[in-house]
C-alpha cells in the first residue's frame, strides 16, 4: 500500500477528479482530519452536507452521520469508509423501542439527539445537537410535553438549564460515560492553572467539575479565544488534534477513562468506531465509489423533516 503522504496525495487527486469532498468529524484520526475539506462537529457537518455542490461526499465519522448527509443530499452520492463504524449512543435507542415509548406517552413531542439512526429520526419532531439543544428547547412552548433521547446526560443537563421536565431516554455514549470526577481531580493537582472542559454527554458530576461545558465546537472555540495556556479536556481525544493545530502555543491534557475497554489504564479516551476510518478506507471508497449510503425512501421522507426543523431553529 502507498505510504501515508502518497496516500493523502492520491485521495486529494481523486477528490478533484471525481468532484468529491471529504467531511471529517473531530474524533477521527489526525491524518483523516488533515486531508478533509471540512472538519467539524455534527451540526457543522450537517450544514455542510446541506449546502455542498459536490457530486460525492465522503463522510468520515460514524454511520448515522453518513445517513444525515444522505438525508440532506438525497441526489448526491454519499460514501462511508466503513459501514461497521457505528455509534453506541445511536444503538441505545432502537426505532421499534421509541415507537412503543411514544405510544405509551400520547401527546408528547420527541426531541432526538442527532446521534440516532434515520429510522429513529423518522419518529422524531425535531433533532438537536449538543451545540444547539438548549436553543431549540427554549423555542418550544413552555407547556409542551417532551421526550428527549437517547442521551440521558445531555437531556438531564438541558432540563437543568431550561427548567424543563422532559422525559429522558436512558441512553449514553460509551466514551463519555467512562470519564470520572476522580481522574479530573488528579489532573487538576498536576495542572492547577488548567481550565477543565467537558462535553455535555458526560455524567452530571463530571459536568459539575468543569469550568467550560458544551459541544466539541464550544470547547474548541473557547480554547482558541482564551488567554489560558493549559486545558484539561473531557471528550473523545480526537479533538486534541484540531485544538493543537489551531493553538500550537497551548497545552491540552486528555482526561483518561476511569477504566478502559481493555480493563487497563490508558492516557486517553477514544471511540473505536471513529478510529475505524483510515486513509486506506477513504482511498478505496473513493476509488470504487463504494460503500454507498442508501436509505429507505419512506423513512427518508420522514427523517429529513426534524433535521430541517433543527436547521431552521438553530
Amino acid at each position: 500500500m502507498l505510504k501515508t503522504e502518497a496516500l493523502k496525495a492520491e485521495i486529494r487527486r481523486l477528490c478533484k477528479e471525481k468532484d468529491a469532498i471529504i467531511l471529517a468529524h473531530y474524533y477521527t484520526i489526525g491524518d483523516i482530519q488533515d486531508i478533509a475539506d471540512f472538519v467539524g462537529d455534527s451540526l457543522a457537518l450537517a450544514r455542510k452536507a446541506a449546502e455542498t455542490d459536490a457530486k460525492i461526499m465522503v463522510m468520515c465519522g460514524v454511520h448515522f452521520m453518513a445517513e444525515t448527509c444522505k438525508l440532506l443530499s438525497p441526489d448526491k452520492m454519499v460514501l462511508c469508509p466503513d459501514l461497521e463504524a457505528g455509534c453506541s449512543l445511536a444503538d441505545s435507542c432502537k426505532a421499534e423501542d421509541l415507537k412503543k415509548f411514544k405510544e405509551e406517552h400520547p401527546g408528547y413531542q420527541v426531541i432526538s439527539y442527532v446521534n440516532t439512526t434515520a429510522a429513529v429520526k423518522a419518529l422524531t419532531d425535531v433533532v438537536v445537537t449538543s451545540g444547539n439543544a438548549k436553543k431549540v428547547v427554549d423555542q418550544l412552548p413552555k407547556d409542551a410535553k417532551l421526550i428527549f433521547g437517547p442521551d440521558y446526560n445531555l437531556g438531564n443537563y438541558i432540563n437543568e438549564v431550561t427548567g424543563r421536565e422532559m422525559l429522558l431516554w436512558n441512553g449514553g455514549c460509551h466514551v463519555h460515560e467512562r470519564f470520572s470526577v476522580e481522574k479530573i481531580i488528579e489532573l487538576k493537582k498536576q495542572y492547577p492553572e488548567a481550565v477543565v472542559m467537558a462535553h455535555l454527554e458526560c455524567k452530571a458530576p463530571v459536568l459539575a467539575a468543569a469550568d467550560v461545558k458544551g459541544s466539541t465546537a464550544t470547547m474548541l472555540n473557547y480554547a482558541q479565544q482564551s488567554d489560558k495556556k493549559q486545558f484539561i479536556v473531557a471528550t473523545e481525544a480526537g479533538i486534541l488534534h484540531e485544538m493543537q493545530r489551531t493553538c500550537p502555543d497551548k497545552e491540552f491534557i486528555p482526561v483518561p477513562p476511569e477504566i478502559s475497554e481493555s480493563g487497563l489504564e490508558c492516557s486517553c479516551n477514544e471511540c473505536q468506531y471513529m478510529k475505524m476510518n483510515t486513509l486506506e478506507k477513504v482511498y478505496n471508497c473513493l476509488m470504487n465509489e463504494n460503500p454507498q449510503i442508501e436509505i429507505d425512501p419512506e423513512i427518508a421522507k420522514e427523517a429529513v423533516k426534524p433535521i430541517e426543523r433543527m436547521l431552521e431553529l438553530s
